[in-house]
């Protein structure tokens, strides 16, 4: 067991208490708001100018079960995340992560790490449309859930397949899936951050409805209707479902703007010169517009001596005055001969380079079903075509999600948490070929397992990992024949970490009742060496790293012997912080000075190697935490 002297802290064994964090925050902000250690409500809402109100009637969002979601979201987890080298491409380089588990849980244990650091998430949910749901949270277990769905736990009655509760179409179900989830994932979202989110008619109005209590009403940005089918399906009861929603909620709507669009050969082709006016190739625009406008009812005269008002119901956009500037300036299309309803000359060499993107999204521009399960059978060798997913979303529709919501000169980062085949990879790593871009993703998918496990792919996951290696082989094949034209400052990177969530490497203290004496002996023995069995030491840095320290998945990993001691140091390339461990049953007396540690570096090592005298001056020397 540890030390109680002050200089022994120990480490983090679980993600972040998000009420304790809440509650701190809050007590800084409004000390007036606490009365004996406890949260005043009534003093909270008066401090925030808020008339306290007991009447029933107001307007609200609810559904059944949602307590039990906040307190999911409320719950702490346990668990951590392991490295899988041998599953992975390029490890030792590569900044994109692939984890496989349950997102809830992955959600809980990055959330410091990777707090206000991504740039775009993308999600493409369950369509909630009655067939078998997965994702069965238990707020009071949730890492013991996952590892029974997983067939990680054995038992009578364990499950062996996430298709567990058939709650197809109840509305509260998915709601309560999906809260803590987005709960969660607002608080990765960068400041000029934002989150496309796909969605059928099934559950779009209740997704609104959630997302505004999210992120708020005032953060919603679009609604994208996407046309994902090229043909009428004719054994459409009532209508062909033709499209699907994406719903596009900003971090911070004052702050985040969509990047424009390039402009396309056919955009440009509508600019011509007819009158060889030397600002170069224009466009007309109607000069009238429905909106009253008080100084908009005046008669012009073209060069043809012709007079035109504004159709009755109609009012010209600018006034007299500005109008006859215009027409000095030569910015007044009378038509060929001259006697032509007036129109404004648009120039090419005036407007935006790029074009301003709109709500509708066709198949022609961004792909439709067929198109990607087709890409997806390209990229994975299926021995059962029963696996192909039906929900799969080509990859030219992410593409075009992050054209719009990242930057080629930036490493920004895209985060999708219901990754399924890895559409969302796909499609960050064909807009860097397309722009020279370093963006990186992180992916979060269950792996469930599929309808007929095969010999190589036996979960959604591994179909991810395959089309993942298979779109980075060819993608390399590609860059052979052309790496004199390659411009980026460093080589493509077309590799991915795998982590898998997996239980903590910390023994957890069960607790026992007064009443039982030998239990509580056999517990303080099973604690003697706090760590669990088959714990590594790279193990329990990357839990260290996510709940301690904050550091990211492609921080860089390096072993060192120091004094006869092995010592472990991980590096966090963005933010440049670091965090040293040994593991080690004793520890040499100068191992901070041969370290270099200074005292915002955080030092973790076992409890039981330290003596009081070497604890003392580690915690004077650095930030030292203990297992």
């Amino acid at each position: 067991m540890s030390d109680t002297t002050p200089n022994r802290e120990p480490v983090a064994t679980t993600s972040a208490d998000r009420i304790a964090g809440r509650l701190a925050a809050l007590r800084d902000l409004i000390p007036e708001a606490f009365a004996e250690g406890r949260v005043d409500f009534d003093a909270l809402r008066a401090a925030l100018g808020d008339v306290v109100d007991d009447r029933p009637e107001r307007y609200t969002f609810s559904w059944a079960g949602k307590r039990d979601a906040i307190r999911l979201l409320q719950t702490p987890t346990r668990a951590t995340l392991v490295p899988a080298p041998e599953e992975s491409l390029d490890w030792e380089t590569t900044g994109h992560a692939f984890i496989e588990g349950d997102n809830l849980e992955v959600l809980k244990v990055l959330a410091k790490a990777y707090f206000g650091r991504v740039k775009l998430i993308y999600i493409d949910p369950p369509y909630n449309t009655g067939n078998e749901f997965i994702y069965p949270d238990n707020y009071a277990d949730p890492l013991e859930t996952y590892l029974r769905l997983t067939g990680q736990l054995d038992g009578d009655g364990n499950a062996t397949s996430s298709r567990l509760e058939k709650s197809g179409r109840y509305h509260s179900a998915w709601l309560s899936m999906m809260y803590p989830r987005l709960f969660l994932a607002r608080q990765l979202l960068r400041e000029d951050g934002v989150i496309f989110v796909s969605i059928d008619d099934h559950e779009v109005h209740n997704l609104r409805l959630l997302m505004n209590e999210v992120f708020g009403e005032e953060n919603f940005v679009a609604t994208i209707i996407w046309q994902k089918v090229y043909a009428p399906k004719n054994t459409a009861r009532h209508f062909s479902e033709d499209h699907d929603y994406v719903l596009v909620y900003a971090r911070n709507a004052e702050v985040w703007t969509p990047n424009l669009l390039p402009r396309t050969e056919e955009a440009d082709s509508l600019y011509r010169n007819p009158d060889n006016d030397r600002r170069g190739p224009w466009m007309s625009d109607n000069l009238t517009a429905r909106n009253y406008y008080s100084e908009g009812r005046y008669e012009v005269t073209s060069p043809s001596g012709k007079k035109f008002r504004p159709p009755i119901g109609t009012y010209w956009r600018v006034k007299y005055e500005k109008f006859l500037e215009l027409d000095r300036d030569g910015r007044i299309w009378w038509g060929p001969t001259g006697d032509n309803m007036p129109r404004l000359k648009r120039f090419r060499s005036e407007v935006k380079e790029g074009i301003v993107p709109q709500t509708l999204w066709t198949y022609g521009e961004v792909g439709h079903t067929q198109e990607a399960k087709k890409e997806l059978l390209e990229c994975v060798a299926f021995e059962n075509t029963d696996n192909v997913l039906d929900t799969v979303k080509p990859s030219r529709l992410i593409q075009r999600i992050v054209q719009l919501a990242t930057s080629p000169t930036e490493p920004d980062l895209v985060l999708d948490f219901f990754a399924g085949s890895a559409s969302t990879a796909h499609g960050v790593l064909r807009q860097n070929r397309a722009d020279g871009g370093n963006r990186r993703y992180l992916m979060v998918q269950l792996p469930e397992l599929l309808p007929e496990p095969e010999t190589r792919l036996r979960t959604i996951a591994d179909i991810a990992k395959e089309r993942l290696r298979h779109v980075a082989a060819v993608f390399a094949a590609e860059r052979e024949g052309r790496l004199d034209l390659d411009t980026r400052d460093a080589p493509e990177d077309l590799g991915f970490r795998v982590f898998k969530l997996a239980p903590s490497n910390y023994k957890v203290w069960t607790g026992v009742g007064a009443d039982e004496p030998e239990a509580y002996v056999r517990q303080i023995e099973l604690h003697t060496d706090p760590l669990a069995d088959g714990w590594t030491p790279e193990g329990v840095l990357w839990e260290v790293a996510l709940k301690e320290a904050g550091i990211g998945l492609h921080a860089r990993l390096e072993r060192l012997e120091v004094g006869g001691a092995t010592v472990y140091r991980l590096t966090d390339p963005d933010t440049g912080q670091v965090v040293h461990a040994c593991l080690d049953e004793t520890l040499p007396p100068d191992l901070a000075a041969t370290l270099g540690l200074g005292r915002e570096d955080l030092f973790v090592c076992r409890d039981a190697a330290l003596t009081d005298e070497l604890a003392a001056n580690l915690a004077l020397q650095c930030r030292l935490k203990t297992v």
